[in-house]
């Protein structure tokens, strides 16, 4: 049996994890190292930026660079005066550590240089730089910075200014050859005069999510090792559900491998990955609560972020915008194939919607009319499957019944509290009949699924908010295909009218041997008159 696991904590090691190996990433990487160049890698938490970074040194010759890393992450509180002085005893101390590693000494000049030497400020550093190069000759040094973002504030400017300088400096052996910035934030977001770029020849290098294919060689290795497969519909929801996301790949597969005990004889079904992804969804964990603790942190991020999943007609991907770039740069925004934003994966927009749903909207108990005798198992049918239009229909009627007080939830923006509330009523119904219900993303934005398994039973809904007749029509067929990729026969469509004289409307259609049933809710926009 393997000794090996799935991680999710920090760097990742093949003698003890299952890794990606991302050979022609590491590939590129490493050459563009070897070019000399000044290298930026700005990507979210947990994606596997160190490793990586580490990875791509692994593969340099040992005879031609001297690789040096280092981390800011306790530096920001730091005065510039401090920040200098312990960048210097971290240079001086990861140079002895590389010596050691090489299990070689340094000359007996090189010591006494770094022990008598100091970095006061940038411009110091420049100068240690210089003659450390001629310390260690025909070496190329290579510095690798994880958590940029923790360099303070006050001293980010001529930090930046004096690697350029270097950068641009025509001496034969420039020192450091390469560097490599590692980080959350992108360079523009630091503070610095936003009149001029300090680092203006940087070589952005984008660290993508998991393929499919990488996520199947993931899962294989664990196959090969210990002799348990996945079967083949597993390993394409694992990449459908994260996006290849590989905090959420490995928690996954963490879940599944070692803390639901499936035996080992056991193929690991669809079946085990539904109950894996719920508790996914409804745990703590580092990776989710930096989503909900990035996405509270503006009061731009809620109407933005929902606006993406209610609105078809969508936002261009423009990193020029603030609140796109901030949100892309936590990962949870994507470009879209058609140029348009979209939530990264729909784990993250399950999060959203969860994060921003209030946690009571003072309706819940008018979810049920008066003469309910059982509660939401009245929604059930005699064997015991759920009888999806009548509940339904149920929320058609919450929603008449509640008519204007809907748009006095506390705290929610009145144009998605139709979907608020749906999300709501559908939770605490899956709840008391012991379902689940997760979210789907065919396009990424216009559209939220809404999918219910109960009984080895899957039960789509889908939910938006009116943009006109055409749209409407168009999210029938749409609806109809995705029924049909999914071996379902019926599906449910849920749109809110927010309109000044909105239409209630209810239809049944066959579209492509699917039906379709269809609710188009009055959301109402005023108190009646008492008159």
């Amino acid at each position: 049996m393997s000794t090996r696991t799935f991680e999710t904590r920090g760097p990742v090691e093949p003698t003890r994890n299952y890794v990606v190996p991302r050979s022609e990433e590491i590939a590129d990487l490493a050459g563009r190292i070897k070019d000399g160049r000044y290298i930026v890698i700005f990507a979210p938490r947990q994606t596997g930026k160190t490793t990586f970074f580490r990875w791509a040194l692994d593969v340099l010759e040992t005879e031609t660079y001297f690789p040096i890393q280092l981390d800011f992450e306790e530096y920001k509180n730091l005065s510039p005066a401090a920040f200098y002085n312990y960048l210097h005893l971290d240079l001086c101390q990861e140079i002895l550590n590389h010596f050691q590693e090489r299990q070689s000494l340094p000359s007996e000049a090189l010591r006494q240089f770094l022990e008598n030497s100091k970095i006061i400020d940038h411009v110091s550093m420049i100068i240690f730089f210089e003659h450390l190069s001629g310390y260690l000759k025909n070496q190329k040094i290579v510095i690798i910075i994880d958590e940029f973002d923790g360099i303070p504030p006050v001293a980010v400017s001529d930090f930046l200014y004096s690697l350029r300088r270097i950068y641009l400096s025509k001496t034969p052996q420039r020192c450091p050859y390469s560097v490599g910035i590692v980080g959350v934030k992108n360079i523009t977001q630091l503070n610095y005069d936003r009149s001029i770029s300090p680092f203006n020849i940087q070589d952005d290098f984008a660290l993508p999510n998991f393929t499919l294919s990488q996520v199947q060689e993931l899962l294989g290795q664990y196959t090969k090792e210990v002799g348990q497969a996945f079967a083949p519909d597993v390993i394409n929801n694992f990449h459908q559900q994260t996006s290849g996301q590989p905090f959420l790949v490995n928690r996954l597969a963490q879940i599944l491998t070692e803390e639901m005990k499936i035996p080992l004889e056991e193929t690991i079904t669809l079946s085990h990955f539904e109950t894996a992804h719920q508790q996914l969804l409804e745990e703590s964990n580092v990776h989710l609560d930096h989503l909900t603790t990035n996405i509270r942190q503006n009061s731009r991020f809620e109407p933005f972020l929902m606006g993406i999943i209610s609105y078809e007609a969508g936002v261009r991907f423009n990193l020029r915008n603030e609140v796109i770039s901030i949100l892309a740069t936590y990962g949870i925004l994507k470009k879209g194939s058609e140029g348009f934003c979209e939530i990264a994966n729909p784990i993250y927009q399950y999060c959203i919607i969860q994060t921003f749903q209030p946690l009571i909207n003072g309706l819940e108990r008018e979810y049920l009319p008066e003469e309910t005798e059982a509660g939401f198992s009245d929604y059930l049918n005699p064997d015991g499957k759920i009888n999806k239009r009548l509940l339904l229909d149920n929320f058609r009627d919450f929603i008449a019944r509640a008519g204007y007080r809907i748009l006095q939830v506390p705290d929610t923006p009145q144009e998605f509290v139709g979907q608020y509330l749906l999300f709501s009523y559908l939770d605490s119904f899956v709840r008391q009949v012991h379902g689940f219900m997760y979210i789907e993303v065919r396009t990424g934005r216009g559209r939220m699924d809404l999918i219910i398994l109960h009984q080895r039973q899957k039960y789509i809904v889908e939910t938006k908010i009116w943009e006109g007749k055409s749209l409407f029509a168009a999210g029938k067929r749409q609806l109809a295909k995705y029924l049909k990729l999914e071996g379902v026969s019926e599906g449910y469509y849920v749109v809110f009218d927010h309109r000044q004289k909105p239409k209630t409307r209810f239809d049944t259609d066959i579209i492509d041997g699917k039906t379709i049933v269809s609710y188009c809710i009055e959301v109402k926009q005023e108190k009646p008159s008492a008159a």
